[in-house]
């Protein structure tokens, strides 16, 4: 199987030949269909999150078809359509998958899907219908999930004035669960200012930065983890407003809150970060799947590359130039 590995950080990830290891108690081996391409990455690239020892296979959502289950795995089995997912699930925590490589061997994370297959862990997936878009199913592995998710979890009703920042494939996911779930008066920011079109035609307005905002907000959705953009944003809270933080800001970068009294207006504003807005897969899955052809999901990709240019979809997203970027593998 071909997998494209993080063998240093700062550099292009590589295509190798990896053999999978026969399956250990909790393992499923599954055939990937499709991967999203997620910030996460891109900050394991750069060393921000722990990735295990290197080489080390990435991604982590994806969809995919199982072809075996290892001992004591029940919630799937071969054949089933799966969304693989970050977020646990029921299901067995299985150890690391490992597999061989140049002569020795290697592990990976409990669902990996930048490759053509990939060893999981049973709580790493959720089965779905057969006929289920590949595509939908990869965006529930993480970027769609976490919209609705968190939009379910953290709006208070109709009408909110609310802040999305980063308008990548997640800032327009949670553009479009908002619109579904809560709707409400919502303003988009990114610095990159080729965004706009597509955001302003989905949202109220947009904004290269929030202190272009003519209004103050009772929710920001911060995507982006820009500490730069946060001190901005948290500036433009209303009294009582909240702040919820999904993308995460670099290791040790401060973030400084300018005039501190203003969070204490109203009955005191809220700072909170959130771990995919709260996602639970096996309850939420199926309930998202029966509203997503209320989404403008088709909206959320932009651009679909084969695994062996997956070096050139990871430096447009780097470069804030696209949606949702997928990995198709057959």
């Amino acid at each position: 199987m071909k997998a494209a590995l993080l063998h240093r950080h700062h550099a292009p990830l590589k295509l190798a030949e990896l053999t999978p290891l026969p399956l250990d108690f909790g393992q499923v081996l599954v055939r990937v269909l499709v991967s999203g391409i997620c910030g996460a990455q891109l900050q394991e690239i750069r060393g921000e999150k722990k990735t295990g020892p290197l080489p080390h296979p990435l991604g982590h959502e994806g969809c995919g078809i199982v072809e075996q289950v290892g001992p004591g795995v029940t919630r799937v089995k071969p054949g089933d359509k799966v969304v693989m997912h970050w977020r646990k699930a029921a299901g067995i925590e299985s150890d690391f998958p490992k597999y061989h490589h140049e002569g020795r061997t290697i592990t990976g994370g409990l669902v990996t899907t930048f490759a053509e297959k990939s060893i999981c862990s049973e709580n790493r997936l959720t089965p779905v219908p057969p006929d289920t878009n590949p595509q939908l199913c990869a965006l529930l592995g993480c970027s769609l999930s976490t919209a609705l998710a968190t939009i379910e979890n953290e709006t208070r009703g109709l009408g909110e004035n609310v802040l999305i920042l980063g308008c990548g494939g997640l800032g327009m996911a949670m553009l479009g669960a908002l619109h579904l779930i809560s709707p409400a008066h919502v303003c988009t920011c990114d610095v990159h200012e080729g965004k706009r079109h597509y955001a302003e035609a989905n949202g109220d307005s947009f904004v290269a930065s929030p202190a272009d905002a003519d209004r103050k907000f009772d929710l920001v959705l911060d995507t982006a983890g820009h500490p730069g953009a946060m001190e901005s944003a948290l500036e433009r809270l209303a009294p009582g407003g909240r702040y919820v933080m999904i993308g995460q800001p670099p290791p040790g970068a401060p973030v400084c809150i300018n005039a501190a009294r203003h969070m204490f207006e109203g009955e005191g504003k809220t700072i909170k970060a959130t771990q995919g807005g709260g996602f639970r897969p096996d309850r939420d899955i199926p309930r998202y799947l029966a509203i997503a052809n209320q989404l403008f999901v088709h909206n959320l990709i932009t651009h679909v590359f084969p695994l062996e240019k997956i070096n050139a979809a990871i430096d447009l997203v780097r470069a804030g130039e696209a949606g949702r970027v997928m990995i198709q593998m057959d």
